[in-house]
């Protein structure tokens, strides 16, 4: 493979200070920067997930995107983002800390080798944390069943 993963994912907001309290407080996540793009842009914000992940946010006055969530498979180019917790315990506290805010419910799904919780940002972005599935059996893989280590 020629790439190392994804560099950044860029999204609208119409309130960049909620934006970034949400990420920082479920996530950790840092902010690089936040200012104008260029001079008279829009303010983007560049909000470090992880090494080398980011969200480049624009933030747009009277953006209406948040008002039309719509269903998976449905939301245009891009449908959702995923997210790799470092490992279990790290995504059973993000988990708590997305529920804590009301951004997820408390399901966790098996995708085989991996777990999974979604969640919605402060945008109504659908996200997702994954992280690897310690219970995958290579020779029973389930897909979409919900998780017996998280109920």
């Amino acid at each position: 493979m020629l790439l190392q993963g994804i560099d950044h994912v860029a999204t609208i907001t119409r309130n960049g200070d909620e934006l970034k309290r949400f990420y920082v407080d479920v996530f950790d996540a840092t902010i690089e920067s936040d200012g104008p793009e260029y001079p008279g842009g829009p303010r983007m914000i560049i909000i470090n997930l992880a090494p080398g992940s980011e969200l480049n946010v624009f933030e747009i006055e009277g953006n209406t995107q948040a008002e039309h969530q719509t269903p998976m498979f449905d939301r245009g180019r891009i449908d959702h983002i995923g997210l790799h917790a470092a490992d279990l315990d790290t995504f059973a506290q993000i988990r708590e800390r997305l529920i804590a805010v009301g951004a997820s419910d408390r399901i966790v799904t098996e995708f085989g080798r991996k777990l999974s919780v979604f969640f919605r940002d402060p945008d109504q972005m659908e996200g997702e944390v994954l992280v690897a599935n310690p219970d995958a059996d290579p020779n029973d893989l389930h897909f979409g069943t919900a998780s017996p280590r998280f109920t």
